[in-house]
């Protein structure tokens, strides 16, 4: 081999040396042109092998192979410095780390030059990988008897409200006998917060299904005017209960492609959580337009409204804004959570604004056409 000039060694080594990994260079006939301090410290070579230019590669091989882990899996029986392939493979080490290592065969003008080898210390990655596996598995495992829990108390709670619900309608009839005002508002009270938890026991339910998997939608055409006039009316006991005045103002456009039903339920938690967060006398309003492709479709209220730092967390299950809990107003935190899963299913957005005192806003856009094809939706 032609002795390589003392300047360009130097400046060889000092390239190996920049290297943030280990690094050995041979040359064609499988002698050392260089070494970095990365490489022989990652294997202990210190003073057990001679790795100066021009010295042989065999016996590097053993040393290094004698850190690889019993049976591993493509560790190599040699270094091939004539093989035209370009290796990666991850190694599992003896003494617990794991390194990647790379072999990039070096050419100029059709001329085998050599190889290039790089050994990284990926250990930490590979550990912070393990770990994180390990918490989802285990975080999976929670979610699953969480979502088992939940449909079961679910379930288990259905039976004696109805019973509950049932015996109140019994009792408000004229024939079980005439009640005393005092009874009768107290019937009230009950008949009202049964039906609070049959709505929160559905909620309940519902999130646990998306949660499983996302739930098939019923798609035909949806006349919007005839929807929110619907909604509106179905939430008038409750608005009217509030004090609040409603305000429904839809202009003319064409049917859209959704789940009437399941869009209706997106509105009837938007209409009970304005009408729950706004004092009386004050106003709730429902607007809707077509917007090009799209309908938009925006209820306002006069009420708490939303923090702005909060207006994205409160699309997520069981998470409710500050000035929401300390109000002491009655809520799970779901109704929003499932709202955006329905309208995301629709291939819509569903958005909070509003000011933090003076009311909010919630925005949903809901194409005419219904969701891409590619969404795997009909």
């Amino acid at each position: 081999m032609r002795q390589m000039p003392t300047e360009d060694r130097d400046r060889l080594q000092a390239v190996l040396e920049a290297l943030p990994a280990g690094a050995l260079l041979q040359d064609p006939e499988d002698r050392v042109l260089a070494a970095n301090r990365k490489f022989v410290r990652m294997f202990d070579l210190e003073g057990r092998v001679d790795l100066t230019p021009g010295s042989p590669m065999e016996p590097v091989l053993p040393l290094v192979r004698a850190f690889y882990s019993p049976g591993t899996a493509g560790a190599p029986a040699g270094f091939h410095p004539g093989r035209r392939v370009h290796r990666t493979a991850e190694i599992p080490l003896t003494d617990g780390r794991t390194i990647r290592r790379e072999v990039e065969p070096l050419r100029h003008e059709g001329r085998h030059l050599g190889a290039l080898w790089v050994f990284h210390d990926i250990s930490e990655r590979k550990r912070r990988e393990r770990d994180l596996e390990r918490d989802n598995l285990a975080l999976t495992e929670l979610a699953r008897q969480r979502n088992a829990f939940t449909a079961a108390a679910s379930h288990e709670l259905r039976t004696p409200l109805a019973s509950v619900i049932s015996f109140c309608e019994l009792l408000a009839d004229p024939a079980f006998g005439t009640l005393t005002d005092d009874q009768i508002s107290s019937l009230g009270a009950i008949r009202r917060n049964a039906g609070r938890m049959q709505r929160v026991i559905a909620d309940l339910l519902l999130t646990t299904r998306m949660r499983a998997a996302h739930p098939e939608l019923e798609f035909g055409m949806v006349e919007v005017a005839s929807m929110l006039q619907d909604a509106v009316l179905d939430r008038l006991s409750t608005t009217k209960e509030a004090g609040v005045f409603t305000v429904l103002d839809c202009a003319p456009g064409p049917a859209l492609r959704g789940d009437q039903h399941r869009l209706q339920h997106v509105l009837a938690n938007l209409l009970e959580n304005a009408a729950k967060f706004t004092p009386p006398d004050g106003r709730i309003t429902v607007t809707a337009a077509p917007r090009g492709a799209f309908w938009e479709i925006e209820v306002t209220d006069t009420g708490i409204g939303i923090p702005e730092e909060f207006r994205e967390e409160i699309f997520t299950g069981f998470v409710r804004a500050p000035n929401a809990q300390h109000g002491g107003y009655p809520g799970t935190g779901l109704g929003l959570a499932i709202s955006r899963t329905v309208v995301q299913l629709h291939g819509g957005t569903l958005t909070a604004g509003g000011t933090e005192g003076e009311g909010a806003s919630f925005l949903i856009r809901l194409p005419v056409a219904g969701p891409a094809p590619a969404g795997g939706r009909p």
